[in-house]
């Protein structure tokens, strides 16, 4: 083991120290090791240290509960993530208060391209359950990884709905990666592992204590693109975690509800204070967030057949349709490898057969209408 690595996640079990305060020691003694390396007096000049935590560093690095949290990991198939790793997410790295160790575990990617965190209150309505399923519904075609807590209501929900629809899904926990709470959803916990998975920055046998969960919260804005809220009464964590994603300039979106609904109240004040986007479905979401809109479900699920079509043909249909976007000619002949010449005659020759439809600025694209005939038919 890497003395310096071992000395990082000792720090952590170091009484009073937290995540800034931990940095602090690193940056101003230029390493972990260097940390337990310092003197009281030298402690006492970095901000932050004062008296009692200064000689809880002095009295020796907790070498053997660093050692025992690294065997369980390894056992359980946990990471422990260091918040200098270069596997450590960017997002959360951005935010000024990021945890300094990331405790992860299944089969997730929390560099994915869109992350989506839904959050709400733990007593849902079935009105809140219908927005949650529409909108995961519609945010299946973007792939997505959908983010929450893991807590009652809105939280297992948006978990369960991401599971139905084949997005993946990762629930940030308050409590130690071992420690699932509420144990009722230990289940979906399991099946997120296959699709997803668990985060938290607490070590293990850590329990669900109350203060644990508006920490929690700024992880859960920290790793998302864009926030949804469903439901919320008006004091809770799901507002507690909007105010967080506003001071980390994420977007956020509320669906808007009946004035006289208690678990509307915390949405309505949201928009109507400017600090969440009106959400009535997922095309709210792509228009604020400019996600394009992903093709018919159709056209996704199967390519057309072009075996009745000459190679060259071929080649272009198929680097239109590997294309989210309209391809002007050069992009085109680049990706197909025809000259721009021949290139012409073929597009021209497609779109007389009805497969190609041209765009403004001299791009193409595949006649989706076209497409729609033939999406039934397997790849040639």
């Amino acid at each position: 083991m890497d003395q310096n690595r071992l000395s990082s996640i000792a720090l952590h079990f170091i009484p009073g120290i937290g995540s800034r305060t931990l940095r602090q020691l690193v940056t101003y003694c230029g390493s972990a090791q260097d940390v337990f390396r310092a003197s009281r007096t030298t402690l006492l000049q970095i901000p932050g240290v004062g008296p009692v935590t200064a000689d809880a560093i002095r009295q020796g690095p907790p070498w053997k509960h660093a050692e025992e949290e690294l065997t369980r990991a390894r056992k359980a198939g946990v990471s422990m993530v260091l918040y200098t790793d270069p596997q450590y997410p960017s997002r959360l790295r951005a935010i000024e208060d990021a945890p300094s160790l990331l405790y992860l575990q299944g089969n997730l990617n929390l560099e994915h391209k869109k992350i989506v965190a839904v959050v709400g209150t733990r007593r849902s309505t079935e009105y809140g359950k219908a927005c949650l399923e529409s909108f995961l519904e519609g945010l299946a075609a973007h792939d997505a990884l959908v983010l929450s807590g893991l807590a009652y209501g809105i939280d297992i929900q948006a978990h369960r709905l991401a599971l139905k629809h084949g997005l993946s899904t990762v629930g940030v926990l308050g409590s130690g990666i071992d420690v699932i709470y509420p144990a009722t959803h230990s289940d979906t916990a399991r099946k997120m592992l296959q699709h997803g998975g668990l985060v938290t920055e607490n070590p293990f046998g850590t329990k669900p204590d109350a203060h644990n969960f508006p920490a929690r919260n700024r992880i859960i804005a920290g790793l998302c693109d864009a926030l949804v809220v469903v439901e919320a009464a008006d004091k809770g964590g799901a507002l507690i975690t909007a105010d967080l994603a506003n001071g980390y300039f994420k977007d956020v979106f509320a669906y808007p509800g009946s004035i006289h609904q208690q678990y509307s109240n915390g949405c309505n004040q949201l928009i109507k204070a400017h600090k969440a986007n009106l959400l009535t479905s997922v095309k709210d979401l792509e228009y604020i967030m400019n996600w394009e809109t992903p093709r018919p479900v159709a056209a996704v699920n199967a390519e057309p057949a072009y075996s009745d079509y000459e190679p060259e043909e071929q080649a272009v249909l198929r680097t239109l349709w590997e294309s989210a976007a309209p391809l002007m000619i050069d992009a085109l002949s680049g990706r197909s490898g025809l000259p721009p010449g021949q290139l012409a005659s073929i597009l021209l020759t497609l779109e007389l057969k009805g497969i190609v439809a041209p765009m403004p600025g001299s791009a193409y694209r595949i006649n989706m209408l076209a497409h729609g005939k033939s999406a039934a038919m397997a790849v040639a």
